[in-house]
């Protein structure tokens, strides 16, 4: 398996998995929470076979990657990404990120800038802040997030399955955009995850782009379902145009979270549109 070492943990390696197919101008694909970069396979077949080459890897914690109790912060979910970057000497890339994965894609260009991205896709956005504060009425109450992890610790699988349930919107696409079988691949994918990721995430989600928001400084498209369930639209992706300077800007009517695997019909034609333009 192909690794790049970002560090250790008591003389354990740390070690992110990823995958390198096809060629072309790279697109880099960060995935969502609880999942790995298989999760793209519907994205991934498009792309390679529009001449692109396509770069997949797990976020530490999650699929093949090494699983840590250390690092699970944007700032090291960022430099995680400039590691695998510079491994690759990749320029010109494409940074494309879903769910969580949208923080590491914004974290990167704040911290690291844009010198070898051309372009970025914000899908199912995290940013700007979810967390409701004094300056920022428009997030989410901390209980909430208190909760989330109460019942990450009571019982963690049966976390994921309601968790799973509302990233699908199951009641709603059960049968027809969400198989039993996709259903049950994404909860085998998610509780084969660290624990110690599972729940040190969910502190991870509160954190603040909006200082690293104002520095992107490339074409980005963002694409959002507007019956997400996770990251609620209006929470998130309704904020972002007055905040990121070249923005395009797609809504995914009836769109769930994981609008990638319930939704591609919509997804795949917006970025292959954007990342050939």
């Amino acid at each position: 398996m192909a690794m790049v070492n970002v560090g250790q943990e008591n003389g354990t390696p740390i070690d992110i998995y990823y995958e390198d197919h096809g060629s072309g101008q790279p697109v880099v694909l960060i995935h969502g929470y609880p999942l790995n970069g298989h999760s793209w396979e519907k994205q991934e077949r498009d792309l390679l076979n529009a001449g692109f080459r396509v770069i997949t890897y797990d976020r530490r914690g999650f699929g093949n990657s090494s699983q840590p109790t250390v690092g699970y912060d944007y700032d090291t979910f960022a430099a995680d990404l400039n590691a695998l970057l510079d491994r690759l000497a990749v320029p010109d890339v494409i940074l494309c990120g879903f769910s969580m994965g949208t923080g590491e894609v914004t974290r990167y260009l704040g911290t690291y800038g844009s010198g070898r991205v051309s372009k970025a896709v914000l899908m199912g956005a995290i940013p700007p802040f979810l967390l409701k504060t004094d300056d920022n009425p428009e997030g989410v109450d901390r209980s909430v997030f208190d909760g989330i992890k109460e019942a990450v610790v009571k019982d963690r699988p049966a976390y994921f399955k309601d968790f799973l349930d509302n990233f699908y919107n199951v009641d709603t696409y059960r049968g027809t955009r969400i198989s039993d079988q996709a259903w049950n691949n994404s909860f085998n994918t998610a509780v084969a995850a660290s624990a110690h990721a599972a729940y040190a995430c969910v502190d991870t989600w509160l954190t603040d782009f909006r200082e690293d928001l104002p520095k992107i400084d490339v074409p980005t498209l963002l694409i959002h379902g507007d019956a997400d369930r996770i990251l609620p639209y209006e929470n998130t992706a309704a904020r972002l145009p007055e905040l990121i300077k070249d923005l395009t800007f797609v809504t995914v009517r009836g769109g769930p979270h994981n609008i990638a695997w319930t939704h591609p019909e919509v997804v795949n034609p917006a970025l292959l549109d954007f990342v050939r333009g």
